[in-house]
Protein backbone atom coordinates (compact mmCIF):
# COMPACT_ATOMS: atom_id res chain seq x y z
CA UNK A 1 0.00 0.00 0.00
CA UNK A 2 1.40 3.43 -0.98
CA UNK A 3 0.78 5.10 2.37
CA UNK A 4 2.57 8.25 1.20
CA UNK A 5 -0.15 8.81 -1.42
CA UNK A 6 -2.81 9.30 1.27
CA UNK A 7 -3.78 12.78 2.45
CA UNK A 8 -3.32 13.67 6.13
CA UNK A 9 -7.03 13.13 6.81
CA UNK A 10 -6.91 9.75 5.08
CA UNK A 11 -3.86 8.78 7.12
CA UNK A 12 -5.55 9.91 10.33
CA UNK A 13 -8.72 7.93 9.50
CA UNK A 14 -6.60 4.90 8.61
CA UNK A 15 -4.88 5.06 12.00
CA UNK A 16 -8.22 5.41 13.80
CA UNK A 17 -9.77 2.51 11.87
CA UNK A 18 -6.74 0.29 12.45
CA UNK A 19 -5.96 -0.08 8.73
CA UNK A 20 -2.29 0.46 9.64
CA UNK A 21 -0.32 1.49 12.69
CA UNK A 22 1.70 4.64 13.28
CA UNK A 23 4.81 2.45 13.43
CA UNK A 24 4.03 1.13 9.94
CA UNK A 25 3.30 4.62 8.62
CA UNK A 26 6.41 6.12 10.22
CA UNK A 27 8.64 3.27 9.02
CA UNK A 28 7.28 3.73 5.51
CA UNK A 29 8.41 7.37 5.47
CA UNK A 30 11.75 6.58 7.11
CA UNK A 31 12.41 4.01 4.37
CA UNK A 32 11.61 6.58 1.69
CA UNK A 33 13.95 9.11 3.32
CA UNK A 34 16.73 6.53 3.47
CA UNK A 35 16.30 5.62 -0.22
CA UNK A 36 15.61 9.01 -1.78
CA UNK A 37 17.03 11.83 0.30
CA UNK A 38 20.67 11.27 -0.63
CA UNK A 39 19.92 13.00 -3.92
CA UNK A 40 17.65 15.72 -2.52
CA UNK A 41 19.49 16.61 0.73
CA UNK A 42 16.19 17.81 2.24
CA UNK A 43 17.01 16.61 5.78
CA UNK A 44 19.88 17.70 8.02
CA UNK A 45 18.96 15.25 10.80
CA UNK A 46 16.74 12.16 10.62
CA UNK A 47 15.43 11.23 14.08
CA UNK A 48 14.65 7.59 13.37
CA UNK A 49 14.90 6.21 16.92
CA UNK A 50 12.83 9.03 18.41
CA UNK A 51 10.23 8.75 15.62
CA UNK A 52 9.74 5.02 16.20
CA UNK A 53 9.41 5.59 19.96
CA UNK A 54 6.79 8.29 19.38
CA UNK A 55 4.97 6.08 16.88
CA UNK A 56 4.96 3.17 19.33
CA UNK A 57 3.50 5.41 22.04
CA UNK A 58 0.78 6.56 19.59
CA UNK A 59 -0.08 2.92 18.74
CA UNK A 60 -0.41 2.16 22.43
CA UNK A 61 -2.83 5.08 22.89
CA UNK A 62 -4.92 3.87 19.93
CA UNK A 63 -5.17 0.42 21.53
CA UNK A 64 -6.22 2.00 24.83
CA UNK A 65 -8.75 4.30 23.07
CA UNK A 66 -6.94 7.32 24.56
CA UNK A 67 -5.58 8.67 21.30
CA UNK A 68 -4.82 12.36 20.78
CA UNK A 69 -6.17 14.64 18.01
CA UNK A 70 -3.32 14.04 15.51
CA UNK A 71 -1.94 10.89 17.07
CA UNK A 72 0.64 8.99 15.03
CA UNK A 73 0.82 11.37 12.04
CA UNK A 74 4.42 11.93 10.87
CA UNK A 75 5.80 15.44 10.38
CA UNK A 76 9.15 17.02 9.49
CA UNK A 77 10.32 20.19 11.25
CA UNK A 78 12.35 22.98 9.70
CA UNK A 79 15.72 23.07 11.46
CA UNK A 80 14.95 26.53 12.83
CA UNK A 81 12.60 25.13 15.51
CA UNK A 82 14.44 24.12 18.68
CA UNK A 83 13.86 20.49 19.67
CA UNK A 84 15.19 19.38 23.04
CA UNK A 85 18.16 17.03 22.80
CA UNK A 86 18.20 17.12 18.99
CA UNK A 87 20.65 18.97 16.75
CA UNK A 88 19.16 22.37 15.82
CA UNK A 89 21.49 24.05 13.32
CA UNK A 90 19.53 26.73 11.45
CA UNK A 91 21.54 25.56 8.42
CA UNK A 92 24.70 27.21 9.78
CA UNK A 93 28.21 26.19 10.79
CA UNK A 94 27.66 28.54 13.74
CA UNK A 95 25.12 26.10 15.23
CA UNK A 96 26.41 22.88 13.66
CA UNK A 97 27.05 21.39 17.14
CA UNK A 98 24.06 22.89 18.97
CA UNK A 99 21.64 20.53 20.72
CA UNK A 100 18.75 22.60 21.98
CA UNK A 101 18.17 22.42 25.77
CA UNK A 102 14.44 23.10 25.28
CA UNK A 103 11.77 22.72 22.61
CA UNK A 104 9.95 25.42 20.66
CA UNK A 105 6.28 26.01 21.36
CA UNK A 106 5.43 24.90 17.80
CA UNK A 107 7.14 21.54 18.36
CA UNK A 108 5.51 21.09 21.79
CA UNK A 109 2.01 21.90 20.52
CA UNK A 110 2.28 19.30 17.74
CA UNK A 111 3.98 16.80 20.04
CA UNK A 112 1.13 17.25 22.53
CA UNK A 113 -1.30 16.34 19.72
CA UNK A 114 0.65 13.10 19.17
CA UNK A 115 2.57 13.94 15.98
CA UNK A 116 5.73 11.98 15.17
CA UNK A 117 8.90 13.87 14.22
CA UNK A 118 10.72 12.28 11.27
CA UNK A 119 13.61 14.75 11.44
CA UNK A 120 14.84 18.30 10.89
CA UNK A 121 14.82 19.77 7.40
CA UNK A 122 17.57 21.64 5.56
CA UNK A 123 17.28 25.40 5.07
CA UNK A 124 19.11 28.51 3.92
CA UNK A 125 21.54 29.62 6.62
CA UNK A 126 19.61 31.48 9.35
CA UNK A 127 16.68 31.57 6.91
CA UNK A 128 18.52 34.00 4.62
CA UNK A 129 18.01 32.97 1.02
CA UNK A 130 15.50 32.20 -1.71
CA UNK A 131 17.04 29.04 -3.17
CA UNK A 132 18.30 26.86 -0.29
CA UNK A 133 21.85 27.18 -1.63
CA UNK A 134 23.28 29.04 1.41
CA UNK A 135 23.03 26.10 3.84
CA UNK A 136 26.27 24.97 5.50
CA UNK A 137 25.00 21.41 4.93
CA UNK A 138 24.82 21.79 1.16
CA UNK A 139 22.09 22.83 -1.27
CA UNK A 140 18.67 21.18 -1.41
CA UNK A 141 17.39 19.90 -4.76
CA UNK A 142 13.94 20.30 -6.27
CA UNK A 143 12.25 16.87 -6.67
CA UNK A 144 10.60 18.01 -9.93
CA UNK A 145 14.07 18.36 -11.47
CA UNK A 146 17.17 18.01 -9.34
CA UNK A 147 19.08 20.51 -11.47
CA UNK A 148 16.72 23.18 -10.12
CA UNK A 149 16.37 24.84 -6.71
CA UNK A 150 13.41 24.18 -4.39
CA UNK A 151 13.24 27.82 -3.24
CA UNK A 152 14.05 29.05 0.22
CA UNK A 153 14.58 29.46 3.00
CA UNK A 154 12.20 26.56 3.78
CA UNK A 155 13.53 24.57 0.82
CA UNK A 156 14.15 21.37 2.80
CA UNK A 157 10.58 21.35 4.12
CA UNK A 158 9.15 21.93 0.64
CA UNK A 159 11.44 19.41 -1.05
CA UNK A 160 10.69 16.58 1.39
CA UNK A 161 6.90 17.08 1.24
CA UNK A 162 6.96 17.38 -2.56
CA UNK A 163 8.99 14.16 -2.80
CA UNK A 164 6.54 12.52 -0.36
CA UNK A 165 9.25 11.85 2.24
CA UNK A 166 6.91 13.46 4.79
CA UNK A 167 3.18 14.21 4.56
CA UNK A 168 3.60 17.72 5.98
CA UNK A 169 6.33 19.98 7.38
CA UNK A 170 6.68 23.08 9.50
CA UNK A 171 8.31 26.10 7.89
CA UNK A 172 8.94 29.80 8.52
CA UNK A 173 8.34 32.90 6.45
CA UNK A 174 10.16 36.25 6.82
CA UNK A 175 9.68 37.58 3.30
CA UNK A 176 8.17 34.63 1.43
CA UNK A 177 10.11 31.63 2.73
CA UNK A 178 7.03 29.40 3.00
CA UNK A 179 5.09 30.57 -0.05
CA UNK A 180 7.98 30.81 -2.53
CA UNK A 181 9.32 27.23 -2.02
CA UNK A 182 5.72 25.94 -1.90
CA UNK A 183 5.19 27.53 -5.31
CA UNK A 184 8.43 26.16 -6.80
CA UNK A 185 7.72 22.64 -5.46
CA UNK A 186 4.01 22.42 -6.32
CA UNK A 187 2.68 22.59 -2.75
CA UNK A 188 0.28 24.53 -0.56
CA UNK A 189 2.12 26.77 1.90
CA UNK A 190 0.59 29.18 4.40
CA UNK A 191 2.09 31.98 6.47
CA UNK A 192 -0.43 33.06 9.13
CA UNK A 193 -1.02 36.52 10.59
CA UNK A 194 2.00 37.81 12.54
CA UNK A 195 1.53 36.63 16.14
CA UNK A 196 -0.88 33.81 15.30
CA UNK A 197 1.84 31.15 15.81
CA UNK A 198 4.32 31.38 18.69
CA UNK A 199 7.89 32.35 17.84
CA UNK A 200 9.25 30.94 21.13
CA UNK A 201 12.08 28.54 20.29
CA UNK A 202 12.08 29.58 16.64
CA UNK A 203 15.59 30.90 15.99
CA UNK A 204 15.24 34.58 15.12
CA UNK A 205 16.19 36.23 11.82
CA UNK A 206 14.05 39.42 11.69
CA UNK A 207 11.82 39.53 14.74
CA UNK A 208 9.08 41.82 13.38
CA UNK A 209 8.71 39.73 10.21
CA UNK A 210 9.35 36.05 11.10
CA UNK A 211 6.32 33.80 11.35
CA UNK A 212 5.93 30.02 11.55
CA UNK A 213 3.60 28.12 9.23
CA UNK A 214 3.11 24.96 7.18
CA UNK A 215 3.88 23.38 3.81
CA UNK A 216 1.48 20.61 2.83
CA UNK A 217 -0.06 19.00 -0.22
CA UNK A 218 -3.44 20.71 0.10
CA UNK A 219 -5.27 23.50 1.92
CA UNK A 220 -7.19 20.82 3.83
CA UNK A 221 -3.96 19.28 5.15
CA UNK A 222 -2.47 22.71 5.92
CA UNK A 223 -5.58 23.77 7.87
CA UNK A 224 -5.37 20.69 10.10
CA UNK A 225 -1.77 21.39 11.15
CA UNK A 226 -1.90 25.19 11.31
CA UNK A 227 -4.89 24.96 13.63
CA UNK A 228 -2.90 22.77 16.03
CA UNK A 229 0.14 25.12 15.89
CA UNK A 230 -1.84 28.27 16.65
CA UNK A 231 -2.85 29.93 19.89
CA UNK A 232 -1.52 32.30 22.53
CA UNK A 233 1.83 31.59 24.17
CA UNK A 234 2.80 33.53 27.29
CA UNK A 235 6.48 32.80 26.54
CA UNK A 236 6.31 34.93 23.36
CA UNK A 237 5.68 38.66 23.83
CA UNK A 238 4.58 38.96 20.16
CA UNK A 239 2.00 36.18 20.48
CA UNK A 240 -1.60 37.37 20.04
CA UNK A 241 -3.90 36.74 22.99
CA UNK A 242 -6.28 34.57 21.03
CA UNK A 243 -7.42 30.96 21.34
CA UNK A 244 -6.52 28.64 18.50
CA UNK A 245 -8.86 29.15 15.54
CA UNK A 246 -11.12 26.56 13.91
CA UNK A 247 -9.60 26.42 10.44
CA UNK A 248 -11.18 23.20 9.15
CA UNK A 249 -14.85 23.89 9.86
CA UNK A 250 -15.66 26.27 6.97
CA UNK A 251 -13.43 24.78 4.27
CA UNK A 252 -16.39 23.54 2.19
CA UNK A 253 -18.43 26.75 2.48
CA UNK A 254 -19.34 28.47 -0.77
CA UNK A 255 -17.38 31.52 -1.93
CA UNK A 256 -20.29 32.73 -4.07
CA UNK A 257 -20.62 36.51 -3.89
CA UNK A 258 -17.20 36.98 -2.27
CA UNK A 259 -14.72 39.38 -3.84
CA UNK A 260 -11.19 38.79 -5.09
CA UNK A 261 -8.93 41.80 -5.57
CA UNK A 262 -6.31 41.95 -8.35
CA UNK A 263 -3.65 44.57 -7.56
CA UNK A 264 -3.10 46.56 -10.75
CA UNK A 265 0.51 47.33 -9.72
CA UNK A 266 1.42 43.61 -9.82
CA UNK A 267 -0.27 42.95 -13.13
CA UNK A 268 1.14 46.06 -14.78
CA UNK A 269 4.64 44.61 -14.57
CA UNK A 270 6.28 42.67 -17.38
CA UNK A 271 4.89 39.29 -16.45
CA UNK A 272 5.87 36.15 -18.39
CA UNK A 273 3.02 34.99 -20.62
CA UNK A 274 2.91 31.53 -19.01
CA UNK A 275 2.33 33.07 -15.55
CA UNK A 276 -0.32 35.43 -16.86
CA UNK A 277 -2.09 32.48 -18.52
CA UNK A 278 -2.09 30.34 -15.35
CA UNK A 279 -3.44 33.23 -13.25
CA UNK A 280 -6.15 34.01 -15.81
CA UNK A 281 -7.22 30.34 -15.78
CA UNK A 282 -7.36 30.37 -11.96
CA UNK A 283 -9.49 33.52 -12.05
CA UNK A 284 -11.93 31.80 -14.42
CA UNK A 285 -12.27 28.93 -11.91
CA UNK A 286 -13.13 31.41 -9.17
CA UNK A 287 -15.64 33.19 -11.41
CA UNK A 288 -17.32 29.86 -12.17
CA UNK A 289 -17.72 29.37 -8.41
CA UNK A 290 -19.54 32.67 -8.10
CA UNK A 291 -16.72 34.88 -6.84
CA UNK A 292 -16.46 38.44 -8.14
CA UNK A 293 -13.09 39.74 -9.37
CA UNK A 294 -12.28 43.46 -9.02
CA UNK A 295 -9.20 45.60 -9.52
CA UNK A 296 -7.57 47.12 -6.43
CA UNK A 297 -4.67 49.50 -5.99
CA UNK A 298 -1.69 49.01 -3.68
CA UNK A 299 0.00 52.26 -4.64
CA UNK A 300 3.00 51.92 -2.31
CA UNK A 301 3.73 48.27 -3.10
CA UNK A 302 6.81 49.22 -5.14
CA UNK A 303 8.44 50.33 -1.87
CA UNK A 304 8.20 46.82 -0.38
CA UNK A 305 11.51 45.40 -1.58
CA UNK A 306 13.72 48.32 -0.48
CA UNK A 307 11.83 48.57 2.85
CA UNK A 308 12.32 44.87 3.51
CA UNK A 309 16.02 44.91 2.66
CA UNK A 310 16.62 47.62 5.25
CA UNK A 311 14.40 46.29 8.06
CA UNK A 312 15.25 42.58 7.74
CA UNK A 313 19.07 43.03 7.71
CA UNK A 314 18.86 45.57 10.55
CA UNK A 315 16.93 43.12 12.73
CA UNK A 316 19.18 40.22 11.70
CA UNK A 317 22.24 42.31 12.66
CA UNK A 318 20.80 42.74 16.17
CA UNK A 319 19.61 39.12 16.53
CA UNK A 320 22.82 37.48 15.31
CA UNK A 321 25.07 39.52 17.61
CA UNK A 322 24.50 36.80 20.24
CA UNK A 323 26.70 34.39 18.26
CA UNK A 324 30.07 35.39 19.67
CA UNK A 325 31.75 32.09 20.57
CA UNK A 326 31.24 32.63 24.29
CA UNK A 327 27.99 30.93 25.27
CA UNK A 328 27.12 28.26 22.71
CA UNK A 329 27.61 27.26 19.10
CA UNK A 330 30.79 27.40 17.04
CA UNK A 331 33.96 28.87 18.57
CA UNK A 332 37.23 29.60 16.77
CA UNK A 333 40.35 27.81 17.96
CA UNK A 334 42.97 29.45 20.19
CA UNK A 335 41.74 33.05 20.20
CA UNK A 336 44.40 35.61 21.21
CA UNK A 337 41.95 37.85 23.06
CA UNK A 338 38.22 38.63 23.27
CA UNK A 339 38.25 40.74 20.09
CA UNK A 340 39.96 37.95 18.16
CA UNK A 341 37.42 35.47 19.57
CA UNK A 342 34.48 37.55 18.33
CA UNK A 343 35.96 38.34 14.94
CA UNK A 344 37.24 34.90 13.96
CA UNK A 345 34.22 33.05 15.37
CA UNK A 346 31.91 35.15 13.21
CA UNK A 347 34.18 35.13 10.19
CA UNK A 348 34.49 31.34 10.27
CA UNK A 349 30.97 30.53 11.54
CA UNK A 350 28.80 32.63 9.23
CA UNK A 351 28.37 32.16 5.47
CA UNK A 352 28.62 34.83 2.77
CA UNK A 353 24.92 35.78 2.60
CA UNK A 354 24.58 36.06 6.38
CA UNK A 355 27.66 38.30 6.56
CA UNK A 356 26.30 40.46 3.74
CA UNK A 357 23.02 41.05 5.57
CA UNK A 358 24.70 41.69 8.93
CA UNK A 359 26.90 44.36 7.31
CA UNK A 360 23.94 46.03 5.57
CA UNK A 361 21.89 45.95 8.77
CA UNK A 362 24.68 47.24 11.01
CA UNK A 363 25.24 50.14 8.60
CA UNK A 364 21.51 50.99 8.55
CA UNK A 365 21.44 51.06 12.37
CA UNK A 366 24.66 53.00 12.86
CA UNK A 367 24.83 56.53 14.25
CA UNK A 368 23.95 59.06 11.59
CA UNK A 369 22.12 56.52 9.39
CA UNK A 370 19.40 55.15 11.72
CA UNK A 371 16.97 58.00 10.96
CA UNK A 372 17.79 58.08 7.26
CA UNK A 373 17.34 54.33 6.69
CA UNK A 374 15.78 52.20 9.42
CA UNK A 375 13.34 54.79 10.80
CA UNK A 376 12.28 55.91 7.33
CA UNK A 377 11.79 52.26 6.26
CA UNK A 378 9.49 51.67 9.26
CA UNK A 379 7.42 54.73 8.31
CA UNK A 380 7.14 53.55 4.70
CA UNK A 381 6.18 50.09 5.98
CA UNK A 382 3.06 51.66 7.46
CA UNK A 383 2.14 53.02 4.04
CA UNK A 384 2.18 49.47 2.62
CA UNK A 385 0.01 48.25 5.52
CA UNK A 386 -2.43 51.15 4.96
CA UNK A 387 -2.82 50.19 1.28
CA UNK A 388 -3.85 46.68 2.28
CA UNK A 389 -6.29 48.01 4.91
CA UNK A 390 -7.94 50.20 2.28
CA UNK A 391 -8.14 47.33 -0.24
CA UNK A 392 -9.73 44.95 2.26
CA UNK A 393 -12.61 47.38 2.73
CA UNK A 394 -13.89 46.21 -0.66
CA UNK A 395 -12.46 42.68 -1.18
CA UNK A 396 -12.14 39.43 0.77
CA UNK A 397 -8.76 38.26 -0.57
CA UNK A 398 -6.06 39.63 -2.87
CA UNK A 399 -4.75 37.36 -5.65
CA UNK A 400 -1.40 37.47 -7.46
CA UNK A 401 1.34 35.16 -8.72
CA UNK A 402 3.52 33.82 -5.89
CA UNK A 403 6.80 34.15 -7.77
CA UNK A 404 7.99 35.98 -10.91
CA UNK A 405 8.74 32.67 -12.63
CA UNK A 406 9.18 28.93 -12.17
CA UNK A 407 12.19 27.49 -10.37
CA UNK A 408 15.65 28.31 -11.68
CA UNK A 409 18.76 26.17 -12.05
CA UNK A 410 21.12 25.68 -9.11
CA UNK A 411 23.89 28.27 -9.26
CA UNK A 412 22.06 30.42 -11.81
CA UNK A 413 21.49 33.37 -9.44
CA UNK A 414 24.01 32.54 -6.72
CA UNK A 415 26.38 35.37 -7.65
CA UNK A 416 23.67 37.98 -8.15
CA UNK A 417 22.08 38.83 -4.77
CA UNK A 418 19.79 41.51 -6.25
CA UNK A 419 18.31 39.04 -8.75
CA UNK A 420 17.87 36.56 -5.89
CA UNK A 421 16.11 39.16 -3.74
CA UNK A 422 13.65 39.87 -6.58
CA UNK A 423 12.29 36.32 -6.20
CA UNK A 424 10.28 37.61 -3.21
CA UNK A 425 8.75 40.63 -4.95
CA UNK A 426 5.16 39.33 -4.63
CA UNK A 427 5.49 37.77 -1.18
CA UNK A 428 7.29 40.43 0.90
CA UNK A 429 4.34 42.91 1.18
CA UNK A 430 2.28 40.49 3.31
CA UNK A 431 5.14 40.20 5.82
CA UNK A 432 5.57 43.97 6.07
CA UNK A 433 1.85 44.30 6.83
CA UNK A 434 1.75 41.22 9.12
CA UNK A 435 -0.99 39.65 7.01
CA UNK A 436 -1.70 35.97 6.28
CA UNK A 437 -0.56 34.74 2.87
CA UNK A 438 -0.94 31.41 1.10
CA UNK A 439 0.37 29.81 -2.09
CA UNK A 440 -1.37 27.05 -4.01
CA UNK A 441 -0.30 25.23 -7.21
CA UNK A 442 -2.07 26.64 -10.27
CA UNK A 443 -0.19 25.34 -13.30
CA UNK A 444 3.02 24.05 -14.86
CA UNK A 445 5.54 25.36 -17.35
CA UNK A 446 8.17 23.17 -18.99
CA UNK A 447 7.61 20.50 -16.35
CA UNK A 448 7.96 22.82 -13.34
CA UNK A 449 5.08 23.92 -11.07
CA UNK A 450 3.62 27.42 -10.76
CA UNK A 451 1.97 28.97 -7.72
CA UNK A 452 -0.83 31.45 -7.07
CA UNK A 453 -0.76 33.64 -3.97
CA UNK A 454 -3.77 34.64 -1.90
CA UNK A 455 -3.37 37.31 0.82
CA UNK A 456 -6.08 37.83 3.43
CA UNK A 457 -6.97 40.43 6.00
CA UNK A 458 -5.53 40.12 9.49
CA UNK A 459 -6.58 36.90 11.31
CA UNK A 460 -8.59 35.65 8.31
CA UNK A 461 -6.64 32.44 7.74
CA UNK A 462 -9.91 30.48 7.70
CA UNK A 463 -11.19 32.55 4.76
CA UNK A 464 -7.87 32.15 2.89
CA UNK A 465 -7.97 28.39 3.36
CA UNK A 466 -11.63 28.34 2.27
CA UNK A 467 -10.69 30.11 -0.99
CA UNK A 468 -7.75 27.75 -1.53
CA UNK A 469 -9.84 24.65 -0.80
CA UNK A 470 -12.60 25.83 -3.15
CA UNK A 471 -10.02 26.16 -5.93
CA UNK A 472 -8.45 22.77 -5.14
CA UNK A 473 -11.87 21.08 -5.07
CA UNK A 474 -12.27 22.13 -8.70
CA UNK A 475 -8.73 21.63 -10.04
CA UNK A 476 -6.07 18.92 -9.92
CA UNK A 477 -2.82 20.91 -9.80
CA UNK A 478 -2.26 20.11 -6.11
CA UNK A 479 -2.56 16.39 -6.83
CA UNK A 480 0.37 16.38 -9.27
CA UNK A 481 3.58 15.13 -7.67
CA UNK A 482 7.08 14.67 -9.13
CA UNK A 483 8.09 11.25 -10.42
CA UNK A 484 10.58 10.24 -7.77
Amino acid sequence: MDLHKLSLNQQLNGLKEGDFTSTELTSHYLDRISKLDKELNSFITVTEDQALLQAGAADKRYKEKSNLALDGLPIAHKDIFCTKGVLTTCGSKMLSNFEAPYSSTVYEKLDNEGMVMLGKTNMDEFAMGSSNETSYFGPVKNPWDTEYVPGGSSGGSASCVSAELAPVATATDTGGSIRQPASLCGLTGIKPTYGRVSRYGMIAFASSLDQGGVVARSAEDAALILEAMSGHDSKDSTSLKLDKPDLTKGLDDSIKGMKIGLPKEFFAQDMPAYIEKSIEEAIEVYKSLGAEVVEVSLSNINLSLPIYYIIAPAECSANLSRYDGVRYGYRCENPKDIEDLYMRTREEGFGKEVKRRILIGTYALSAGYYDAYYLKAQKCRQLVANDFSEAFKSVDVILSPTTPGTSFKSGEKADDPIEMYLQDIFTIPANLAGLPGLSVPCGEYEGLPLGMQLVGNSLEEAKLLQFAHSYQSNTDWHKKMPNI
